[in-house]
């Protein structure tokens, strides 16, 4: 069961409308690294989750992405101002102007409609917890963009936000990672003769990575120093 807070995440204000990068923040709702995909994504393999606290963790992450998804349609209107102008923006990025009647428009920034195919869901723990930390890089890779794009302090604001939410989600799946070592497709990891070959293919080249004494993949930093504030 899922309920609806009237309050936003953080609140979300432009210093005024800016239809072109409206279209661009659209990136975000309704792209392959955008919120409605890691909601979804999340979602989805929690479904046959056993593990209570990974399976919480699973949708308490997707809940939120949720409100990041309300937070950057919040902007997009914002952005997007009162009156339909297709002339505000690029051709190819016009959805919102022709079509939808500016309401935010669940596409990439080129107009492109999401599609489930962005949800990557596998049944495997150990890789749908690999390919949710990409997914939180990722998405960190598209916001750090916008933010270059624009001068809106508050729209800026937003994106700080958003950022450092990506990065608290990245942390705990690599958290969660650590507790499933010996699990799924981790299990025997690299005891074949074949997982200690490295082919040297480059030509000339050198051998650069040692794969004799492969190990299970692990995020513990060996030696943790002092918490950073």
């Amino acid at each position: 069961m899922f309920k609806h807070d009237k309050n936003l995440l953080e609140m979300v204000r432009v210093e005024r409308p800016n239809p072109n990068y409206a279209t661009m923040l659209t990136e975000q709702l309704g792209g392959p690294q955008g919120e409605l995909k890691a909601a979804m994504q999340y979602m989805s393999q929690s479904f046959r989750i056993k593990d209570p606290k990974i399976k919480d963790l699973f949708l308490d992450i997707a809940a939120e992405e949720l409100s990041h998804m309300e937070m950057v349609a919040t902007a997009v209107n914002l952005l997007n101002g009162h009156d339909p102008d297709a002339q505000a923006v690029h051709s190819g990025q016009i959805e919102s102007h022709v079509l939808t009647g500016l309401n935010p428009f669940l596409s990439n920034a080129s107009g492109h409609p999401w599609t489930a195919a962005y949800v990557n869901v596998t049944g495997d723990l150990p890789a749908d917890l690999l390919s949710n930390i990409a997914a939180e890089q990722r998405a960190k890779v598209v916001y750090e963009y916008l933010h270059r794009q624009i001068n809106d302090k508050h729209v800026r604001r937003m994106i700080d936000f958003l950022l450092n939410r990506e990065e608290a989600h990245n942390t705990m799946f690599r958290e969660a990672f650590t507790m499933i070592q010996d699990t799924g497709s981790n299990r025997d990891w690299g005891v074949d003769k074949d997982a200690r070959l490295y082919f040297n293919l480059s030509t000339p080249g050198g051998k650069f990575f040692d794969v004799s004494n492969p190990q299970p993949p692990a995020f513990q930093n060996p030696n943790p120093g002092p918490a950073q504030h």
